[in-house]
């Protein structure tokens, strides 16, 4: 048998490109189920689970312009008159560059609010870091998309 460079350059480049795609599934998968307990933690007003997903100076900036650092935002939560019923997120794209990463997506939330209905569909942007073994949210970002 003749011995083809270009033979074994091809399985090498596709070898690496299966392991480059297979690690960022990897990667992604991670940031949605980090995103899934964190939008879950929200949803249940979970104290404890909300405190330890984000760093001390996280600052999120919501719909109507209002930001919230750590405390502000645990405070909202624990005293908020609102009752989120569905809190789903959808077209999750993830972009880490190393102990950083971005996640956007869309938001859709419903519930009530004293007593009346709302619902609300978002664009969020989310960034994370990686801190003592342990990936937090830094920054978070939900926008209504303009119609």
């Amino acid at each position: 048998m003749k011995f083809r460079p270009w033979l074994v350059a091809t399985i090498f480049t596709v070898t690496a490109t299966v392991a480059a795609v297979q690690q960022k599934s990897d990667s992604a998968s991670k940031f949605v189920a980090l995103e899934a307990k964190w939008n879950d933690a929200y949803k249940r007003s979970d104290i404890g689970a909300m405190n330890s997903l984000i760093t001390d100076d996280f600052i999120i900036t919501v719909e109507d312009g209002a930001t919230y650092s750590k405390a502000g935002y645990i405070a909202h939560l624990a005293t908020t008159t609102e009752h989120v019923e569905v809190a789903e997120i959808t077209d999750v794209q993830v972009r880490v560059h190393g102990d950083v990463a971005v996640v956007t997506g869309a938001y859709y939330e419903r519930g009530t609010s004293k007593g009346t209905p709302y619902e609300y569909r978002d664009r969020f942007t989310d960034v994370w870091v990686g801190m003592e073994n342990k990936w937090r949210i830094l920054a978070s970002h939900y926008s209504i998309p303009m119609k």
